[in-house]
């Protein structure tokens, strides 16, 4: 058997797009702060006061922190501008920086983690936007997403579950 030149990729690794690579244990404070951030911007005027009181720059810490094998990140080692992380069939969370809007940054990350769920051999992927993030379900809509309809939504608290209705959306893979 010959022997090839290029060694076998894991799945994180398969087909990647632009800069997109895996996410370093040096950089979560800073992914952190860029989702803190980037989830204040998006959502604090649209979702509940009480949700808001839980998405504290110590929760998205250790949110990265616990899914920090599943994060796909896009930029400079120590300051990337965008992230993407999926969970087996979903498109679990995509920020950009401000700044990164309208680089590619977006499409970059979501088509990295497009290929991640359908290296899985999943057919239909699927996410949660945020009922009202217009620019966000533009985004979606405009690389092939459709919108499902709604969907409860069960987050993780310090304090139990917060339910919260979103609009699903689905992409065939």
């Amino acid at each position: 058997m010959p022997h090839s030149e290029n060694p076998p990729r894991d799945r994180f690794d398969a087909a990647p797009v632009g800069d997109v690579r895996n996410a370093e244990m040096a950089e979560i404070e800073h992914l952190a702060g860029l989702w803190h951030s980037g989830w204040q911007d998006a959502h604090a005027a649209i979702l509940p006061a009480e949700l808001s009181r839980y998405r504290t720059p110590a929760s998205f810490r250790q949110r990265i922190i616990d899914n920090l094998a599943l994060t796909r990140v896009s930029g400079p080692l120590g300051n990337p501008s965008g992230l993407c992380m999926i969970k087996h069939d979903e498109l679990y969370q995509l920020f950009v920086a401000p700044a990164a809007r309208g680089s590619g940054t977006a499409a970059a990350l979501l088509a990295d983690g497009e290929r991640r769920i359908a290296a899985s051999q999943i057919t239909t992927a699927w996410l949660a936007c945020a009922i009202g993030n217009e620019r966000a379900a533009r985004f979606y809509e405009k690389h092939g997403w459709k919108r499902a309809g709604q969907m409860t939504n069960r987050l993780p608290t310090p304090d139990g579950v917060f339910e919260l209705e979103v609009w699903r959306y689905e992409k065939r893979l």
